[in-house]
């Protein structure tokens, strides 16, 4: 497959095969991540992207409550409506966009099928890549 010479959100997001349901303990979501080794997890309401949560979320939700994480739901912790982007979004767009949003993660979606997801540690690598006049 030929690449653009614009490096694209799909050049360098991590694939997302992983989603949580809003419904879902917040315990599962944090193992999930632990697991599979990532910060952010879309949140899907059976096809559709309600939200996504991150570990950071997670702990805020835990150190914020007197009771256990045990005790709560992923819609606890998630951001709803996150900023999704196409996997052929212009990487200048995206990152743009996430600064002026102050958020770290877009959900990439493929129609509405989660793709992927970029985040600040996605962009850092792309941004090392055109340093190195690899990008």
């Amino acid at each position: 497959m030929e690449r653009s010479a614009v490096p694209v959100i799909a050049d360098f997001m991590t694939p997302a095969p992983y989603v949580i349901s809003p419904d879902a303990p917040l315990p599962r979501a944090q193992a999930l991540m632990r697991e599979h080794g990532f910060r952010h997890l879309p949140v899907m309401r059976g096809e559709r992207l309600v939200g996504i949560v991150s570990d950071r979320d997670i702990a805020l939700v835990q150190c914020l409550s007197r009771r256990g994480a045990d005790e709560f739901f992923v819609q606890a912790a998630m951001t709803p409506d996150p900023y999704v982007a196409a996997p052929d979004a212009p990487l200048t767009k995206v990152a743009h966009e996430m600064v002026d949003r102050k958020i770290g993660a877009a959900v990439v979606l493929d129609g509405s099928r989660v793709a992927g997801v970029f985040t600040v540690t996605n962009a850092l690598q792309a941004l090392a890549k055109v340093l190195e006049g690899r990008g």
